[in-house]
């Protein structure tokens, strides 16, 4: 199944899950550590919790909708607030905008909306930031077929939002802590290579 139709088929908690990972994989473009997005995290896990707890399992979509939510992720823009974008990078622009454009109630057609936007943001920021991609022609990332043809950092990112997708298609509940660990593992691949870029330009 293509990464459009996942994103088109996926749940609440499928949604909040991808485009919180596609946001907390470029959160080194943000100057951000690796335990900014936590309290999102945490979040989404309680209310998938609650959710358990509180309906029958085919009707637990891990639903963060709330203060909670909308606490969690004002602390967050805080954390992460920079300057104005002007003079910044297009992918250091484009995190932000994902970032800014998190909907305060993670349910409902804003979700996936955003979930969308995030995916599309994500694979350019790493086809902006990939060294091989030079040659690749202009606009957005492919996002209905494999990854052939793809730079590698690209082709990885779109890996990463696939198998988050299916783990939370797939597992339920049980599928967050997975897809954590798939973001984190693409968080510190781009870490390296904005790293690498700071001291390039340096």
């Amino acid at each position: 199944m293509s990464l459009v139709e996942l994103i088109a088929r996926a749940d609440t908690r499928g949604l909040a899950a991808s485009g919180l990972a596609c946001l907390d994989r470029c959160v080194p473009l943000l100057d951000g550590d690796d335990e900014a997005l936590r309290p999102l995290w945490a979040i989404l896990a309680d209310a998938t919790a609650d959710a358990a707890d509180a309906a029958d399992a085919a009707d637990a979509t891990g639903d963060a909708t709330g203060p909670g939510w909308a606490a969690g992720l004002a602390q967050v823009r805080d954390k992460l607030a920079g300057p104005d974008t002007t003079g910044e990078d297009e992918a250091v622009v484009l995190a932000r905008r994902m970032l800014a454009a998190a909907p305060a109630e993670c349910s409902g057609p804003a979700l996936r909306t955003w979930a969308d936007a995030c995916s599309v943001a994500s694979l350019r920021i790493h086809r902006l930031l990939d060294p091989a991609a030079g040659a690749t022609p202009a606009g957005d990332v492919p996002r209905d077929a494999g990854t052939e043809g793809l730079p590698p950092l690209v082709a990885a990112e779109l890996r990463r939002q696939t198998g988050v997708l299916e783990l939370l298609a797939g597992h339920g509940a049980a599928g967050l802590r997975p897809a954590l660990e798939v973001s984190t593992e693409g968080r510190r691949v781009l870490r390296a290579v904005v790293s690498r870029r700071a001291r390039g330009r340096g």
